[in-house]
């Protein structure tokens, strides 16, 4: 399918509007041909409508003239007392033979009737049949001229032409089923991103996330998890083995900047939990065989070992929630020096 005309990339489009059309010569030289076809059809169809209404009108008038020749061959009959022997015989056999021929067009009747019936339904089948082709063609022809379905921003798609990643434009190729343009509502955006397999798991439906734009380092806006897909793919630059599963988020703020195809980073609020204070998770540590997990704190004579209470925590800070205070300093790493526990 080659497109003949295409709305630019960034338009603003109205529901209804033609924001692309595809080549349809060869659709309307087949909608010339179904229609040639379905005025055959109903020429045929009249036709046979009329050829069916002869034949009904040459078997009632053969009806009449069965039934004529038998009263004729009854009134004939009644003249027996002043006829000879051999014109009874005749007559007799005349009404037989009228009475004879009369039973025959009449047991006849009703099979002329279902043929009659049959061949009115094999046209009337092939008359709607040519009408139903005619709609399908004209129905292609429509669905070639692609209208906005919504008021918003119109969003042509990025192609490879040669060796040039560059958008679609009007001349262009494209294949059944190709994205080639989105119509987005600028009051109303989603995030399209991908989430790692591993981390996955983690994500609900519903779960608020924060949304980071790299065009603007101060912009951060509110959304939530609107879907989470249902297959993976694997990763661009990972391992085949490593795949990762489409998540879509919606915006619950909007902020005039916002345009569509920009690159964001979003954090997804797995767990929400307070406590006095907060550690980097290089901060605590835990000796083989124990579970309570400890840090260092910086004192007036050197560093101090003190077990703490962990919460919830993410890949670099955990919650405390007893055993360290806010302010407090913290050793990244074992303190060299004699340590004095507490």
């Amino acid at each position: 399918m080659v497109i003949e005309e295409l709305k630019e990339s960034g338009a603003r489009v109205s529901k209804g509007d033609v924001v692309a059309a595809f080549d349809r010569q060869y659709m309307q030289t087949r909608l010339d041909d179904y229609q040639d076809t379905v005025t055959q059809a109903e020429a045929s169809f009249r036709t046979l409508k009329a050829n069916l209404e002869v034949t009904r009108k040459a078997y009632e008038q053969s009806v009449r003239t069965v039934r004529a020749d038998l009263e004729k061959a009854r009134l004939d009959l009644k003249t027996i007392p002043v006829q000879s022997a051999i014109t009874t015989e005749t007559l007799k056999l005349a009404e037989e033979e009228a009475n004879a021929r009369q039973k025959e067009i009449l047991a006849e009747a009703r099979y002329v009737d279902e043929i009659e019936r049959s061949r009115l339904r094999l046209g009337q089948s092939e008359l709607k049949e040519a009408h139903n082709e005619l709609r399908r063609v004209q129905a292609n022809i429509d669905r070639m001229v692609v209208k906005a379905p919504l008021d918003g921003i119109a969003v042509v798609q990025p192609i490879i032409r040669g060796t040039e990643f560059t958008t679609i434009q009007a001349g262009d190729q494209l294949w059944p089923g190709q994205l080639f343009m989105k119509v987005v509502d600028p009051n109303s955006m989603i995030v399209n991103t991908f989430v790692n397999q591993a981390d996955v798991e983690a994500i609900r439906i519903g779960a608020r996330a924060r949304v980071r734009f790299d065009a603007y380092p101060d912009l951060e806006l509110p959304a939530h998890v609107y879907s989470v897909g249902a297959l993976g793919r694997t990763g661009r630059f990972r391992a085949n083995f490593l795949s990762e599963i489409p998540v879509t988020f919606r915006l619950d703020k909007m902020d005039p900047r916002v345009i569509p195809d920009l690159s964001v980073s979003v954090d997804v609020v797995v767990g929400s939990e307070s406590g006095p204070a907060l550690a980097p998770r290089e901060a605590l540590f835990t000796d083989s065989g124990a579970d309570t997990p400890y840090v260092f704190v910086q004192g007036p004579s050197g560093w101090d070992k003190r077990e703490v209470t962990v919460g919830l925590m993410n890949n670099t800070t955990a919650v405390v929630r007893s055993g360290l205070r806010p302010g407090e300093v913290l050793a990244a790493e074992r303190p060299p020096e004699r340590i004095k526990t507490q």
